[in-house]
């Protein structure tokens, strides 16, 4: 359920609990099949959690207004932790509408209305950086500065690793919300020195995608 400022993240610390243990239990369970979330995500998140059940679990008795104030920035942390996650994993297939019903996080309405259709287009390049990195950054088609679309979430980045370019978008396996510009993609060592084509779209905070920027790639470092 939407809270009154539009956020389904629980603000009752209680609640907050409630609806994080239900998202890592489910998540747990799914995790043979959702192999494009990186386990040090996974990680990051149950720990962050971790780190407020136990500042919540002081503040169930008599708790004084520092044991009060831990709760706080835990449940803060944990929070931006998890719209991160969210945003980046929990909006794409293979996760579906009922997994995110199962989870307590709203399906976007992605009916199209003409005040809602993504005109704009993304361009991008990509930079080498360190070892087992690609930074991308990415800007509106045609513009003289960075910043993304009014009210957009942000460009989703799709890539793989391939010997030949891909003729449609959806043979590009991997995908990730890029919020703000640049993007860095890691690799493991294995893949380095090898072909990694991508692509990006605007997507705005309906959850409408905007068509597939032309194929880029560039080699692993």
């Amino acid at each position: 359920m939407l809270n009154r400022r539009g956020h389904f993240i629980p603000q009752n610390a209680a609640q907050f609990n409630a609806f994080m243990r239900n998202l890592l239990d489910y998540l747990a369970a799914k995790m043979a099949e959702w192999t494009n979330i990186p386990q040090e995500r996974i990680d990051e998140l149950a720990i962050a959690y971790r780190m407020f059940e136990e500042a919540f679990a002081a503040t169930l008795g008599a708790h004084t207004p520092a044991q009060n104030l831990a709760r706080t920035e835990a449940q803060a942390e944990c929070t931006r932790i998890l719209r991160a996650f969210v945003n980046q994993f929990l909006r794409f297939p293979p996760v579906t509408n009922v997994d995110r019903v199962e989870m307590g996080i709203p399906n976007h309405d992605t009916i199209r209305t003409d005040h809602k259709v993504v005109t704009e287009m993304v361009d991008f390049v990509i930079h080498l950086s360190n070892i087992r990195e690609l930074v991308v950054s990415f800007w509106i088609q045609g513009s003289d500065h960075r910043a993304k679309p009014h009210g957009y979430d942000g460009a989703v980045i799709i890539w793989d690793i391939r010997d030949t370019p891909p003729e449609t978008p959806e043979e590009l396996m991997h995908h990730t919300m890029a919020s703000r510009t640049p993007f860095t993609l890691h690799f493991e060592e294995t893949q380095r020195g090898k072909t990694v084509y991508v692509a990006l779209a605007w997507q705005n905070e309906r959850g409408i995608l905007g068509a597939w920027s032309e194929f880029k790639s560039a080699v692993v470092p």
